[in-house]
């Protein structure tokens, strides 16, 4: 007896711009015997982009959907990125880089910043960013891609900062010869299962209906499904993390400046602001806090600030950093700000949206019945990877010394989440990061937060003081001057990017 062939699920995603198209191209891609997928969105609906910058995780992505790097790059104004650059965070006038890579390398089973601190210690090492390779190449503003294999330029990784504007339309149209169908129109109403409260249908204004059996809400804060229709609970979380507030303006670069293959974040009176380079403008924003600044102000802040001339006024974003009780729901899937929002900080927000689709993917359902148990899967999936995210943002703003304004000391005087009071705390008795398999950030960016910020602990691993310092100190020394003589052969950031210019030109 033969068996049938399942009728393909028929997705609906309500919305566009940067959530909405990554996540129709992502399951056109990657399921495309198993779905069928139709996109709703209006261009009478802006979209939240200012700039964008990312993690490493979306190289992947980008790679698993077949999109050329450099076809992409250029079509967003993209740069590299190898970490983002914290000043003033722990303490006015210091910085540090969160770089996407290692610091170091484990030796007999022991941490390389056990070793460091150890060395520290006694005298006999130099700052912490001294060791890694993403820190060097990010601080020479130069760029070549990582090595393959096991040497000392495979130690690092890279991400993208383009034009949040021009990645949407970009991923429209990738998205579009994946097959995706594309509805322009407004939704007016929904209709839903009288039996099981499913959502079956949504309405447009000039009355069509776009039937499916699974919707992916992409449809940004208002959230019209998850949160409008199926009235999804919203977790506040402004109390830990109290800004809610950007105020964003381009400029043009300033004129013999290098183009910085990194991110900028500076902290402020009442929050911080970022400077993200592209290739034709760099972007400018100051994220805070409205209970500590007016918009204004802040207005006034960012253009006093931004370096370079003005291309445009400064304009002001609103939001709410927290979650949905449940980001999955009924037949309903939030994906990206319809889920949840986290502040920018970390550029953390392209990445829970792709987060999402790729445990939508990985659960999507076995024919047009759901699964509860993978509806169930996916939301403590998503909320983990939420709350270990929020944990190590709030990290930012509490591991200070700063008493300069009511922000900071409100942050550096709070109660904090048990989860992260307890990592914090394991690193303070006995320098240890929590190890964990899924989620974002692992040791190398907890580490470089809380020695970047001066959170040094009370103890570290004895064996590190077990080695000869005199051999230790050597090898130090010789991993600084080889990481020194490998960045100094890379090529510039922009030459790097023209390069690859030159080679898509000579492939068209």
């Amino acid at each position: 007896m033969t068996q049938q062939p399942r009728e393909p699920v028929r997705v609906v995603v309500l919305g566009g711009g940067t959530a909405g198209w990554m996540t129709a191209a992502g399951i056109a891609a990657l399921l495309p015997d198993l779905a069928t997928v139709e996109l709703v969105e209006s261009d009478d609906i802006g979209i939240i982009g200012v700039g964008e910058a990312t993690l490493p995780h979306i190289r992947g992505f980008v790679e698993r959907l077949g999109i050329d790097e450099a076809a992409f790059m250029k079509a967003t104004h993209a740069t590299y990125k190898l970490g983002i650059d914290f000043r003033d965070f722990g303490r006015i006038g210091e910085s540090y880089i969160h770089p996407f890579g290692t610091f170091g390398e484990k030796v007999a089973d022991v941490g390389f910043h056990h070793y460091w601190l150890e060395m520290q210690r006694r005298g006999m090492a130099g700052p912490l960013g001294d060791y890694s390779f993403a820190v060097a190449a990010a601080r020479a503003n130069r760029f070549a891609p990582p090595e393959t294999g096991e040497g000392l330029g495979s130690t690092y990784g890279y991400a993208y900062q383009f034009d949040a504007t021009l990645f949407g339309p970009f991923m429209r149209q990738h998205g579009l010869k994946l097959g995706v169908t594309r509805h322009e129109g407004l939704v007016t109403s929904v209709e839903r299962d009288g039996e099981n409260g499913n959502v079956t249908a949504l309405v447009l204004q000039d009355g069509r209906r776009i039937e499916g059996d699974l919707f992916v809400d992409c449809s940004g804060f208002r959230s019209l499904l998850l949160g409008g229709e199926l009235t999804e609970e919203w977790e506040d979380w402004s109390h830990w993390l109290p800004c809610d507030r950007a105020t964003a303006m381009p400029c043009a670069h300033v004129d013999g400046e290098p183009l910085r293959p990194y991110t900028t974040a500076t902290a402020m009176p009442a929050g911080w602001r970022w400077q993200i380079p592209l290739q034709h403008r760099m972007g400018n924003g100051y994220v805070f806090s409205s209970a500590h600044l007016d918009e204004d102000r802040a207005c006034e802040a960012i253009r006093n600030a931004a370096e370079g001339e003005p291309l445009a006024d400064p304009r002001v974003l609103r939001f709410r950093p927290g979650r949905r009780r449940k980001s999955w729901s009924h037949n309903v899937i939030g994906v990206g700000l319809s889920s949840g929002f986290l502040e920018p900080l970390e550029s953390t927000s392209i990445y829970l949206a792709q987060m999402a689709i790729t445990y939508l993917i990985e659960l999507f359902p076995d024919g047009r019945a759901i699964d509860p148990r993978d509806r169930a899967a996916f939301n403590r999936l998503v909320d983990m990877e939420y709350d270990r995210v929020r944990d190590f943002l709030i990290l930012h703003y509490h591991a200070t010394t700063r008493d300069d304004s009511e922000f900071w000391n409100y942050l550096r005087t709070m109660t904090i989440p048990d989860s992260l009071a307890e990592k914090m705390a394991l690193w303070r008795d006995a320098g240890r990061v929590e190890r964990y398999e899924d989620g974002l950030f692992y040791d190398a960016s907890w580490i470089a937060v809380y020695v970047g910020q001066g959170l040094l602990p009370e103890r570290h691993d004895p064996r590190a003081a077990i080695a000869d310092p005199q051999r230790v100190k050597g090898a130090l020394d010789s991993l600084r001057h080889a990481i020194t003589a490998q960045v100094d052969a890379m090529p510039d950031h922009r030459a790097y990017l023209r390069r690859e210019a030159g080679r898509l030109a000579d492939a068209a």
